[in-house]
């Protein structure tokens, strides 16, 4: 398995190792895939990332204070992708609910040759040259290269012909850095469903190009027919959130957002650090990092505020047990992301408020500003950045 270590620390580290190589040599090296171990043009931050070890105006501050706009363009873009498309989810989130209702459909009816067209895409057995290599990579390490995701995303759907939701789930289940937004719409965009019509095709000459030559698949799909879907509707507006209490609060920390200290949330009287839902991280290796990552978060939490900190699965009687033991009825939470986390929250607000117990949720100031503007393409949302960036990245 990739060695990457859960804590901030380490998080922090790597992104001041990347710093030096985030202009030309990121520009130039970021397409290569040269197998594992060997992905040192990319930065490898996306697991920091996503459980906001490091959050992205962190990475971006660092990165800009050492290269000009120009020169870290591609490097700061991919930053922004992230945050564009937990914006373009949070402002639909039906394709969410859409992505399990079809993907839970899919496992209850493959059958017969799909099944074992399925085994053999997750087993690695194929036969096809780099896609099979990069199964067992993923299974191996929890990690791929963003262009071989690529890749193993269009052949899946466009040469194997299986379901595109059970090729994100097979994502899900195996990324350490799985993350809602950023998996299930990178898959909807190769499938034609996120730009309507507008396909990826991986051929056989640019992996062995940007695999110098280790991989030269044959058979691959010639062409990448779009799937279709029904409307998911326009963008809805960002919720308004309540004001954040000023008296006493729990702090609730769930792995979508782990540097508690920097929330600015002061009157603390207990934290409380959850770990997942029950079913939530899906797969062994996220479980093993977010497991590791909430250990650390608690030691930080409880230096920073000087309180108990407790962790605990996400859930409404778990929750409830740290107001009490706080000796408080409001809990302020970061506000998760559409995903598992968020849904686990909507599903225990109930049972709380009967406890007489507020939940708050809190933006970030880099959500707040950002995910507005992922109402149309991310080339739109680009546009935006120039204006934006400067203040979300002032000291």
């Amino acid at each position: 398995m990739t060695d990457f270590l859960p804590t901030r620390a380490e998080g922090l580290r790597r992104l001041a190792a990347f710093v030096p190589l985030a202009g030309r040599a990121y520009a130039e090296g970021r397409n290569a895939d040269h197998g594992p171990g060997q992905h040192s043009a990319v930065s490898q931050l996306s697991t920091y990332l996503r459980y906001r070890l490091v959050t992205e105006a962190e990475v971006c501050a660092a990165v800009l204070d050492r290269h000009s706009p120009a020169a870290a363009e591609k490097f700061v873009q991919e930053v922004l992708w992230r945050t564009y498309w937990k914006g373009w989810l949070e402002l639909r989130p039906a394709a969410w609910t859409r992505f399990v209702a079809e993907r839970d459909a899919a496992r209850d009816s493959i059958g017969g040759g799909l099944a074992k067209a399925l085994a053999a895409a997750e087993g690695g057995t194929t036969g096809i040259d780099g896609f099979d290599d990069w199964a067992h990579e993923l299974a191996e390490t929890g990690y791929l290269h963003n262009h071989a995701r690529m890749w193993f995303a269009s052949i899946w759907i466009f040469t194997l012909g299986l379901p595109w939701t059970l090729g994100a789930d097979f994502f899900l289940r195996h990324l350490i850095d799985a993350d809602p937004a950023s998996n299930t719409l990178s898959w909807r965009w190769v499938a034609g469903l996120q730009t309507a019509g507008k396909t990826y095709l991986a051929t056989a000459d640019n992996i062995a190009r940007y695999t110098n030559g280790r991989f030269a698949p044959t058979g691959l799909a010639t062409r990448a027919v779009a799937l279709t879907e029904a409307p998911l509707g326009k963008a809805a507006g960002l919720a308004m959130l309540a004001e954040r209490p000023s008296g006493p609060a729990l702090l609730l920390v769930t792995p979508d957002d782990l540097v508690p200290e920097t929330l600015g949330q002061h009157d603390i009287a207990g934290v409380l650090v959850a770990n997942g839902t029950g079913e939530w991280p899906w797969g062994a290796a996220a479980r093993a990092f977010v497991d590791g990552a909430v250990a650390d978060t608690a030691a930080r939490a409880g230096a920073a505020f000087g309180v108990t900190v407790t962790t605990a699965t996400l859930d409404a009687p778990a929750i409830a047990a740290a107001a009490r033991a706080a000796g408080v009825t409001t809990v302020v939470v970061a506000e998760p992301p559409v995903g598992p986390l968020a849904d686990a929250l909507r599903a225990a607000e109930p049972a709380l408020a009967v406890d007489g117990i507020t939940l708050v949720r809190v933006r970030r100031e880099w959500d707040d500003a950002l995910w507005p503007f992922a109402t149309r393409g991310f080339f739109a949302f680009r546009e935006r950045i120039p204006d934006l960036l400067p203040a979300l990245l002032a000291p």
